[in-house]
Order: structure tokens, then C-alpha cells, then sequence
């Protein structure tokens, strides 16, 4: 492979209003700043991106004072022990980072120094590709040769891969995503040697940082391809955990569905799965409550071997239509269940319609026939909205009167 690099990226970068902004807030005798990293990398694949970062020879306390003297800027002090500031213009954020170097790293922290060379402040960057730097005259540096790799689609570690690695054991992580959206053909060698070496570094990360990195890689285009790699050299089972489902993750992926989707289809084959991985990696209450939909409405499926439109305008009630149709990409050529034509048909009508209808029966309804506020009540709509389910999810107001006269008799 050797893409096409897109040079007037560059120049639409540096055209944007907040970049033109902070580069001249920050122009100073002596002083220098880039754009750096991503935005360079996407703006030569002709991507434009919301995030915009800088560095700059400048301290952080003179870029503070700069953006101050420049109106339509605003200053925050983000990440200033690490020589960050964010500086707010007109069409978004931007991060300002003064030079550093580093003294010396654990593998999850790093104690760094203010420098003024940027090819020093490459060298301690991740990959070639993120190294690369614009300043404000239009002229792109490529003090690692991330130019070339971009071109040839390769994703290389800058330096000695365990080095990079032992810095920062998320940049195995990181390795594996950027290859997923960047590289093509096989992974370099050996910084995938040195990633399966530095397994054991995984277990140190704090599980929300390997659960923002995992997802983003679930996310990219060549994510399932990636995380066929993980599983192969076992490190996905450091991850989640547990096995993999790699045939359904490439359904998800190919239905477009979400990172939380994706992962479940991945790694969840049963309600347990779901509350490991919450564990795992720290999911959020609503990510975990999708996987649990996720295990309940694969359990509901699999257990037929046929789904017919009553049955699907059932599953559809009692899941939720988003929900049902994910599970049913996810599950799309697996031997149960077989999903009529008839259903899929009924699968669109509601899509059309905006989901299955609302069951038509509520407490109110059992009280003004005379039944108490209480246990009754729960006891009477239950056994009603089982009936309804069964029966397909039927609409009108004869559907109603039936219901009632059920659920009357079940709160006896």
C-alpha cells in the first residue's frame, strides 16, 4: 500500500480560525509553536479533526499571559504540571503543551523536564506517525520518518518497542487501535513481539484507561481484525478477561454498531459475562445495563429456533426495539433462531413506525374497577401484559377490555 497524502490538509489546518488565533497569540521572539501529533497525522489523510493539539517552546505561564493579551481566547490550566493548557477560541479548544523531556518513567507515570527541541520532544512520542509536527509557515517535520509510514500505511513504534512500552503499557493497547484505523497488511513484527512480551504490564493499568483504549479500538474499521490478534496471543483474555466471540464481533462491526455493542457481542454470552466485565473494565451503569439487555435478549433468542412476527413484535415489547434489532445483527446467521421472513417484514414495519406499541393497560385502569392500590394491582398487570405479549401485542380497544377482564381476575 501507498496512500496518497493529502498536502492542502495542512494548509485547511492551519486556516482554521482558533489555530490562527492561538499561533499568533503565541508568536514570540525565540519562541516557537506547532501543531503536532493527530491533527498533522489526519490532515494528511484529509480528515479534520476536533482535536487540536500544539507544542511550543514557550512555558506554560507565558502562554497563559499570551492568550490573556490576545482577545477571543481564554486560558485553562488543564494539565499546567504537566505544561498543558487548553486555550479556548472561537471554534473550539485547543491544547498547548510546552516541550518536555523525560527523566524517567514507571510504565503508568512519567517525571518530565521543559524543553525547547522539538526532535527531542518527537523522540519520546509513541509512533512515527504521531510525531509528525506543522509549524506556522506551512512546513510539515518528520524528524522519525512518519511521513513514510503514513504513506506505506505502517505503524511503528518510535525507537525500541519495549522501551516505548515499559514508558507506557498503554501504548500496547494503543499499538493494536492505531493499527486497526492506520495500518495495512500485517502488523510490524516487532513491535508486536514487544507487546506480547510486555503482557504482564497490562495488569498495572488502571481499568478505566484500558477501558477507554479497548473501546476506541472495538471501534475502529479494522478493529475485529485486531482483536482476532489479541486473542491469538492471548492478550484479550487479559482485557475481558475471557474468550472471545470473533464472528459475531465482525457482525456488529459490519452492522455499524456501537463500541458498547460491539463489545458485547464480543464477550458476552450469558448475564455473568456481562457483571465480569463491569468489573473488568469499570464499565458505567448504563454500558453494563446494555450488555445485560444484550445477554437477556440473546438468551430470549436462542432459545427458539423460529421467531415469527407475533413472537418478534413480543420480543420487540419486552426488549426494546433498538435493542432486539442489534442482538438480532450480532446473531445473523447462527443457527437459532431462524427468523422468518414474515418477522423481518414486521422488524421494519416497526422500525417505520417507531417501535411496538404501548401495552394499553395500566394501574390506574385496575383501580377505577375497583381494585385496591396494592400487591393486586402489580399481580393483575402482570399476568395482562404476559397475555399480551403471547399474543403478539395487539392493539384497539377491544385488546383493552380483554386485558382488564384478566387482569381483574388475576388480582383477586
Amino acid at each position: 500500500m501507498n496512500r496518497a497524502l493529502d498536502h492542502a490538509g495542512l494548509a485547511a489546518l492551519l486556516d482554521r480560525p482558533g489555530v490562527r488565533r492561538v499561533l499568533a497569540a503565541l508568536e514570540a521572539p525565540g519562541a516557537e509553536t506547532r501543531l503536532i501529533g493527530g491533527c498533522v497525522r489526519d490532515a494528511l489523510l484529509g480528515v479534520q479533526t476536533a482535536d487540536i493539539d500544539m507544542a511550543t517552546t514557550l512555558p506554560p505561564e507565558a502562554v497563559i499571559a499570551a492568550a490573556r493579551r490576545m482577545p477571543g481566547l481564554k486560558a485553562v490550566p488543564t494539565g499546567i504540571e504537566h505544561g498543558t493548557v487548553t486555550l479556548v477560541a472561537e471554534d473550539g479548544p485547543i491544547e498547548v503543551t510546552t516541550l518536555r523531556e523525560d527523566i524517567e518513567t514507571d510504565g503508568r507515570h512519567a517525571v518530565v523536564r521543559f524543553g525547547t527541541d522539538f526532535d527531542r520532544d518527537a523522540a519520546r512520542r509513541d509512533f512515527t506517525i504521531n510525531a509528525l509536527s506543522l509549524d506556522a509557515a506551512g512546513t510539515a517535520h518528520d524528524p522519525v520518518g512518519g511521513l513514510a509510514d503514513l504513506q506505506a500505511g505502517r505503524v511503528r513504534f518510535i525507537g525500541d518497542p519495549a522501551t516505548r512500552i515499559r514508558e507506557d503499557a498503554l501504548r500496547i493497547l494503543r499499538f493494536f487501535r492505531f493499527q486497526a484505523r492506520f495500518g495495512a497488511g500485517a502488523a510490524d513484527e516487532a513491535a508486536l513481539a514487544a507487546c506480547v512480551a510486555a503482557r504482564d504490564s497490562l495488569d498495572r493499568l488502571s481499568r478505566e484507561r484500558v477501558r477507554a483504549e479497548f473501546l476506541k479500538l472495538l471501534a475502529a474499521s479494522g478493529g475485529p481484525a485486531l482483536v482476532a490478534t489479541l486473542s491469538a496471543t492471548g492478550l484479550l483474555q487479559r482485557i475481558t478477561g475471557g474468550v472471545g466471540e470473533l464472528g459475531r464481533l465482525e457482525r456488529a462491526a459490519a452492522a455499524a454498531l456501537s463500541p458498547v455493542m460491539r463489545l458485547a457481542a464480543l464477550a458476552v454470552g450469558a448475564r455473568h459475562d456481562a457483571d465480569r466485565l463491569r468489573d473488568q473494565l469499570r464499565l458505567s451503569k448504563a454500558e453494563h445495563a446494555q450488555l445485560v439487555g444484550y445477554a437477556d435478549a440473546s438468551a430470549d433468542l436462542r432459545t427458539r429456533a423460529v421467531v415469527e412476527a407475533a413472537a418478534l413484535r413480543a420480543l420487540a415489547a419486552g426488549h426494546g426495539l433498538p435493542l432486539l434489532t442489534d442482538t438480532l445483527a450480532i446473531l445473523a446467521g447462527e443457527p437459532r433462531p431462524v427468523v422468518t421472513d414474515e418477522a423481518l417484514s414486521a422488524l421494519r414495519t416497526l422500525g417505520r413506525d417507531g417501535g411496538p406499541p404501548a401495552f394499553p393497560l395500566a394501574g390506574a385502569d385496575l383501580v377505577a374497577a375497583g381494585v385496591s392500590p396494592g400487591p393486586a394491582i402489580g399481580r393483575g398487570l402482570s399476568a395482562a401484559r404476559k397475555a399480551w405479549l403471547e399474543q403478539g401485542c395487539p392493539v384497539g380497544p377491544a385488546v383493552k377490555d380483554e386485558l382488564l377482564i384478566r387482569a381483574l381476575k388475576s388480582a383477586r
